[in-house]
């Protein structure tokens, strides 16, 4: 206990310690330790040292008794750190020191062979799959909250007409719906990008030892098995070298921070005065220290100033492994920082995503303005004259030449008289007229996947399919 009576671990030698005389440097010590990163997969290594110490013991390894007794005082390690009447003590090198140390404090003689057949190398592969397993789909959760979020407001905007844009210009004219739903698809992809990510660690690494697995009869199948793996890793060499997963998870983050920088840059965009096409709640603004007039979109600004950390992180697991010869090299310690900071500042961006975007209101009458200019509706002037014959690659000659004329005119398309339709094609009858106003620009395109609103209530439908887990 110390003076506030709280439990410590107190100090204890490093697991490696054996093989050297004197001790490291206090510096030394201060540079290689890790477990200010790695304390947040206590619980997992806990779980990890039950599962061995009951594989022990089914091969005979260590008697049951001994097996009951090492459980047992994880359990107890496990309950005092999640009460908080233990503390970790970061005088130790690792979270798996610190927990192997605990452990022998409280049990004695015992405690010290929970490490057989086993190795930090292997050990460390083993926490981070089980930490990975048990945060990711939380992720993953928060993404289909995003996505459940996304189509509400979608199916409150089917009608809201407003610009769509390529290379920054008006383009053609859709919905609020259909962007918003375009939202919602690209992050679809990343719930099935981290569910495939994830496909890929349901093997044990634990039992490839350090490098060459061990001459004990270890069953790692049994292992396995005890831990929810679908089974263990095939080539010991490959087990303790591998972050493969690690790199994959933080490539999924990336991609993930991509589409929530690019929704948020068209948030930025949108929240103009120029635009004005979305009013963010107070309560995700800030204002300015010398402009008192000024509503600033600072979270959309920092969620997409944050995707340079993320990248950040993956490059730095990518480079830190490009040189690795196998198996193991210390080099790997740093796996861990890139790889939780990555999750972490995707985590908080989604969550401060949701809120903002859930409380802000849309101006649909200013999006609706927007339609009126920029000559949205030139195609659909082509596409009237192919509905009565025309060839498309003749017809977008003969749009482009009422937009021509427009222009010269300072018109809208649809300002032009019916003489001067006539004076671009014969074709052109009285009916171009109700054919492309913007409502009857996003009603006519009905494809599958279109603006459309019968179209857009289908993707509405599959996307809540989708967040409530049906259709995965």
């Amino acid at each position: 206990m110390d003076k506030h009576g709280t439990m410590t671990a107190g100090n204890h030698a490093a697991l490696w310690h054996g093989r050297f005389e004197d001790g490291p440097d206090a510096q030394a010590v201060s540079f290689e330790t890790s477990i200010h990163v790695d304390e947040r997969m206590a619980l997992d290594d806990i779980q990890g040292s039950r599962a061995h110490a009951e594989m022990l013991a089914c091969t005979k390894i260590i008697t049951r008794g001994e097996a009951d007794s090492i459980i047992q005082g994880l359990d107890s390690i496990r309950n005092d750190l999640e009460s908080g009447a233990l503390a970790i003590d970061y005088s130790a090198e690792d979270i798996h020191s610190f927990i192997e140390a605990t452990l022998t404090d409280r049990i004695g003689e015992a405690g010290k062979k929970v490490h057989t057949g086993r190795s930090r190398n292997d050990q460390i592969a083993l926490d981070e799959r089980l930490y990975l397993r048990r945060v990711v789909p939380e992720l993953q959760q928060q993404i289909l909250n995003l996505i459940r979020m996304l189509a509400d407001t979608a199916a409150k905007h089917t009608h809201s007409l407003m610009p769509g844009f390529t290379h920054m210009q008006h383009a053609q004219p859709v919905t609020l719906a259909h962007h918003l739903c375009a939202w919602a698809w690209m992050f679809s992809r990343d719930y099935g990008r981290l569910g495939d990510a994830l496909s890929r660690i349901s093997l044990s690494p634990i039992g490839a030892c350090a490098l060459a697995g061990s001459g004990l009869p270890l069953d790692r199948k049994l292992e396995a098995e005890l831990l929810g793996f679908k089974g263990a890793t095939q080539n010991s060499l490959d087990s303790v070298s591998d972050r493969d997963y690690c790199i994959e998870l933080s490539s999924a983050f990336a991609l993930l921070q991509t589409h929530l920088s690019r929704c948020c840059e068209e948030i930025v965009l949108w929240s103009t005065t120029e635009f004005s096409f979305i009013d963010l709640s107070e309560r995700w603004s800030t204002g300015s220290s010398i402009m008192p007039q000024k509503k600033n979109p600072d979270f959309a600004e920092l969620i997409r100033g944050r995707t340079g950390k993320v990248y950040g992180d993956l490059f730095a697991l990518l480079t830190m492994m490009k040189g690795l010869p196998l198996a193991y090299d210390r080099d790997m310690q740093e796996d861990k920082e890139s790889l939780f900071d990555a999750f972490d500042t995707v985590s908080s961006c989604l969550s401060v995503f949701v809120q903002m975007v859930s409380t802000a209101r849309w101006n649909t009458q200013r999006m609706a303005a927007a339609c009126e200019d920029g000559y949205l509706n030139a195609t659909d002037v082509a596409d009237y004259l192919v509905s009565k014959g025309m060839p498309f690659r003749t017809a977008h000659g003969v749009s482009a030449r009422a937009v021509r004329l427009a222009l010269k005119k300072d018109l809208r398309l649809e300002d032009l008289t019916l003489e001067e339709f006539k004076s671009c094609s014969e074709l052109i009858e009285e009916d171009i007229y109700t054919f492309i106003t913007p409502e009857a620009c996003v009603s006519s395109r009905r494809t599958e996947g279109g603006p459309a609103p019968e179209c857009v209530d289908r993707q509405i439908e599959l996307l809540r399919k989708f967040a409530s887990g049906e259709e995965k």
